[in-house]
């Protein structure tokens, strides 16, 4: 898990957070590659005094100009909507887990096995081993390896489970079951947040994962 100041995103720990992530440097590739080729221009127009009052048209430059966005549009929107058709794909889950919010905290529950339910709570600060506004008293155990479909729903507000590093952001809203699918490369514990404004506790719902074998 990254820290606090990083300005990268975190790890993965999914192939789904990889290809996002493979998604993110191929986008600021091209914002580089369109930042520079646009400075250069703006400071040879500050600094060029070469003037001709007779080019009234140019039909050469005008077409590259149109095509050369369309192209990188292109290059931008396949991967994009590759990657938002993955995000969907849900087929053939191994397990399904459920997830509820309230203020402020979130009651799993494992659908597969019966009367499997119980709440998470962020725990106490007093113990320094912990992370702060991050620890839960009973965390989410799921396997890894394991393609899992999970259900968020809300019991009041509107919520969102939300673990950076699996590449998951799902709102939970009252009266609705939202699905997302997840899976784990790694076994250890994955630290997340509601993300989304639900009250004046809303920083106080810590999500925590252990991924196990």
């Amino acid at each position: 898990m990254n820290t606090w100041p990083s300005i990268y995103l975190q790890d993965s720990n999914s192939p789904l957070m990889e290809q996002l992530i493979f998604f993110h440097d191929h986008i600021m590739m091209i914002l580089m590659m369109i930042v520079t080729t646009v400075s250069y221009i703006m400071i040879m127009l500050i600094f060029n005094n070469n003037t001709d009052r007779n080019l009234l048209e140019g039909q050469m430059i005008e077409l590259i100009w149109t095509v050369t966005p369309a192209l990188t549009l292109f290059f931008i929107a396949t991967p994009s909507l590759r990657l938002l058709y993955l995000m969907d794909e849900i087929n053939n889950p191994m397990m399904t887990t459920k997830a509820m919010g309230h203020q402020w905290y979130w009651t799993y529950e494992y659908s597969d096995f019966n009367n499997m339910e119980f709440d998470s709570y962020m725990i106490n600060q007093e113990n320094n081993n912990n992370f702060r506004l991050l620890d839960v008293d009973n965390r989410m155990v799921l396997p890894s390896n394991t393609f899992i479909r999970m259900i968020v729903t809300s019991m009041d507000v509107i919520h969102s489970w939300t673990l950076p590093s699996t590449g998951v952001k799902i709102d939970g809203t009252p009266g609705r079951l939202n699905q997302a699918s997840l899976m784990m490369n790694r076994n250890g514990l994955i630290y997340g947040q509601c993300s989304e404004i639900c009250g004046t506790n809303h920083s106080f719902m810590p999500i925590v994962v252990e991924s196990v074998p």
